[in-house]
Formats: C-alpha cells, structure tokens, sequence
C-alpha cells in the first residue's frame, strides 16, 4: 500500500505567503510552503509513528483545523513541484522523479484548473502566471531536474516510467504486490 502526501496541503496561511511583482500573493515560491512540517511528518512516518496530515483550504487561503490522521506506510509518495527545492526534504527520497511538462500545457493545466476550480477570472490567472508562476518555475522548479533520478517527459510515454516506479517500490518493499 502506498501513502500520497501533497506538498500542497503544506501551503502556509494566507498573511504569511510571500508577495510577488505587482502586490500579488506568490504561492508558487518555496517560502509559500511549511517545508519544516513535510520534513518533519515524513520523518514520524519513515520511524513508523503516526502524523496528522495537514488540510488546505484553497477557498480561504488558510489551514484547514482538520487533519487527515494517517499510519505509515512501506511506499510514501510525496507530489509537488518544489519538493525539490529544499536540501533536506530532497535527501529524504529513495527515488527522486521530474515530470517535465512544456510551458504551454502547463499554462494550459493552470488556467483550467484556477478558473473551474478555484472560480478565478481567466485575466487573473494570467496575471499570477506572468509574475509568479513562470518566474517561479524558472528560478524553482525547472533547477529541480538536476536532481531527479529518472525524468519522465510529457509526450505521453509514460509507460516505461511507471514500471520503473513500480520496480523500485517492489525492490524497496518486497512483500509489496501492487503500487
């Protein structure tokens, strides 16, 4: 069985995110993250203790007060797209893997995803792409593939990719059957 945490669900509260060109709130620089808790809870969970995982709010910007209480598990995937960026976070994975998407299906992605999700005009989802997300990708993210241990591209070949995934875990934990 394998556990997914979302960095995500570290977001910090909404006064303490960083502000980016223009006034805007920059969730998409490192600093936006409680990196420290991640770290922390990954720890408990690799000991074999306990965590309670934390809850965004994406409508109010804020820590949800209800956690997700979850038992450790022999696979713990961690998804975000700075997980790379802190040292300390990146050495606590047995196997690091980019996902390497073009600019124009990832400003694709977001777009559909803030204005049906999140309820946001597509003009200022525009704005935040143009002064935090692209910059951020370029100066975070995309420096994250340095330290990737397998780079899965875009182009839909992810087959081989996902055997790779599951031959690692497998190797990892063997009496695991399935990922």
């Amino acid at each position: 069985m394998a556990l997914i945490i979302a960095h995500d669900s570290y977001y910090r509260a909404l006064p303490e995110m960083p502000i980016a060109a223009g006034e805007i709130v920059n969730f998409d620089h490192p600093d936006a993250y409680d990196t420290p808790r991640l770290i922390a809870d990954l720890a408990a969970l690799r000991a074999g203790r306990p965590v309670a995982l934390p809850t965004y709010d994406f409508r109010t910007h804020a820590r949800s007060p209800q956690t997700t209480p979850t038992a450790p598990t022999p696979v713990i995937l961690v998804d975000g797209i700075l997980i790379f960026d802190d040292p300390a976070l990146r050495e606590m994975f047995d196997l690091r893997v980019f996902v390497d998407v073009p600019a124009d299906v990832r400003l694709a992605r977001r777009l559909l995803r803030d204005v049906h999700e999140r309820k946001r005009t597509i003009d200022s989802a525009l704005y935040q792409y143009e002064y935090c997300v692209r910059p951020m990708h370029d100066q975070f993210v995309a420096a994250g593939r340095a330290y990737a241990d397998l780079i899965i591209p875009a182009d839909g070949a992810t087959d081989g990719a996902a055997a790779c995934i599951a031959a690692f875990a497998h190797l990892l934990n063997p009496l695991e059957k399935t990922l």
